[in-house]
């Protein structure tokens, strides 16, 4: 793991992990990157039927995924320029798990170890946790059309394989510290307090400010 701060948060869909990255690049004068959604062509098709475009959707989100950590490990890590990412790679498996069948399941996961056997890993994870009518609210709130016909059924389902799955990633890298987070106590959006207490508890964890912004 490089010694260059590298903070990636994850948690699931609506829970405000790109707002808190924001959040923190402007705190600290760190680039951000922003984890690539509305770019990707099979994610509306995707909502409306998930057993009919999982694979297609999820090969094109571990393609840019992997792309994206090539850049920022060659573009900022390599020369000392520390990331805050609004996304963690792991979070591929936890969809694709959710959503392929295991012969595709089988396939893919083949593919995402080579990709990502020598991509950087983050200093720090923030896991942002929410309840269903939490995330229900803020989907519907940021307006994005593709993810209005989203199953509550499937956005349940994929909090608890988040649980599972951070977890486990806990107990394989323990070197990698986790901050979890209450997203229906903590509005870090418009509570400058609530913004604070984050921002101590990655200082806490050695993360310091950068002199100068660079964003990718």
């Amino acid at each position: 793991m490089q010694d260059t701060p590298f903070i990636a948060i994850e948690g699931p869909i609506g829970v405000g992990k790109t707002s808190l990255a924001q959040a923190i690049s402007q705190y600290f004068h760190y680039p951000i990157l922003k984890e690539i959604v509305d770019e990707n062509p099979f994610l509306s098709k995707f909502y409306e039927d998930i057993s009919e475009w999982s694979f297609q959707t999820e090969m094109f989100f571990l393609c840019n995924r992997f792309k994206q950590l090539e850049d920022i490990h060659k573009q900022y890590l390599l020369k000392h320029l520390p990331v805050v990412a609004d996304y963690h790679i792991l979070k591929n498996l936890i969809f694709a798990q959710r959503t392929l069948s295991d012969k595709q399941y089988e396939k893919y996961y083949k593919i995402f170890e080579i990709l990502t056997e020598d991509m950087p890993k983050p200093n720090v994870i923030i896991y942002l946790q929410a309840s269903l009518p939490t995330l229900l609210k803020r989907i519907a709130l940021r307006g994005r059309e593709m993810e209005q016909n989203i199953d509550p059924t499937y956005l349940e389902q994929l909090s608890s394989d988040y649980e599972k799955a951070i977890d486990l990633f806990e107990k394989e890298n323990p070197s990698i510290p986790i901050i979890r987070l209450d997203g229906d106590k903590l509005d870090y959006v418009n509570n400058q307090a609530d913004l604070e207490k984050i921002i101590q508890q990655l200082e806490h964890k050695g993360v310091v400010p950068l002199e100068s912004t660079r964003k990718i």
